[in-house]
């Protein structure tokens, strides 16, 4: 993999997705969901809602807002948060309780080469994807760009193949990260102009001018936007869904340096020092913090 970027405009190599905040209409149904369909535990209960995930480790932030409205089809946000997972068995076990606290949630699979993936969405809509990934040895580059595609993986196949007793019944004790975040965006080169050009990812693919795959440090992608849905949206409303992308870095300079590059860019942000607050062309908002 090869970049014409100078280091410095980069964000780290080892920075890391966090925690994904999620706006919610309905408390008790989507801790719900979340506790039995994905295996996810409380946290801690601070900051007005519930953070769920595994050991210690939080993964989706429920913020109470009853009085906001479900997002239209068509609007800028959440595409899905993407979940990733130790092994195939633990993968295939929460595919298996996801699938059986309704079926109906379950929108599709897809084996991408770099990685075998699993979509749902939860109660209110939010997207989800439940993913392994394939060593990095085995992913396959053209220059620049990840080799990644979207074949069939049939779901029966995949549970009878790695499901198993030990994984269903330990579950909650295999750990799992957030390992990217995709948006949906109003255009694809506004996308790369603040994503790439200013925040400092780098490219990873396309996806025949709709979709937009980027990363740090060779991983295949750490965010990824789109117009599948909402080609030509404008700014956010205040809605229910996305709430906030966490983004996590190694240090405070990597903050600083980020921060250095929003003001050039001329975006208005909010910097504590140790974390930085901003919003991307679409009102998504998006927060860095140090690890």
């Amino acid at each position: 993999m090869t970049t014409n970027a100078a280091t410095q405009d980069l964000l780290p190599a080892d920075l890391s997705m966090g925690t994904v905040m999620l706006k919610v209409g309905d408390l008790a149904m989507m801790t719900d969901y979340y506790q039995r369909a994905l295996g996810l535990e409380v946290v801690a209960e601070q900051d007005g809602g519930l953070y769920l995930g595994r050991g210690r480790t939080p993964l989706v932030h429920l913020a109470p807002a009853p009085g906001l409205n479900l997002p239209s089809r068509g609007e800028a946000g959440l595409f899905h948060t993407a979940l990733l997972f130790e092994d195939q068995a633990a993968l295939a076990a929460t595919v298996a309780t996801a699938a059986q606290y309704d079926p109906r949630f379950f929108t599709g699979s897809a084996d991408h080469l770099v990685s075998e993936a699993f979509y749902f969405n939860d109660p209110e809509g939010n997207g989800i994807e439940l993913y392994w990934d394939r060593p990095r040895e085995e992913w396959s580059w053209d220059g620049a760009n990840v080799v990644m595609d979207s074949l069939a993986l049939p779901p029966q196949r995949y549970l009878e193949q790695h499901l198993t007793e030990a994984s269903l019944a330990g579950q909650r004790e295999t750990g799992a990260g957030v390992g990217h975040v995709h948006l949906q965006v109003g255009d694809v080169q506004s996308a790369h102009d603040f994503y790439v050009g200013t925040l400092g990812f780098e490219k990873t693919a396309g996806w025949h001018g709709q979709a937009l795959f980027v990363s740090a440090g060779g991983y295949h992608h750490h965010m990824a936007m789109n117009v599948w849905n909402s080609r030509g949206a404008g700014p956010r409303r205040d809605t229910l869904g996305l709430g906030e992308v966490l983004i996590e870095v190694p240090s405070g300079d990597d903050v600083g340096a980020l921060a250095d590059r929003l003001k050039v860019a001329g975006v208005s942000s909010h910097h504590t020092g140790a974390e930085l607050r901003f919003d991307d062309p679409w009102r998504n908002r998006i927060r860095v913090a140090v690890r």
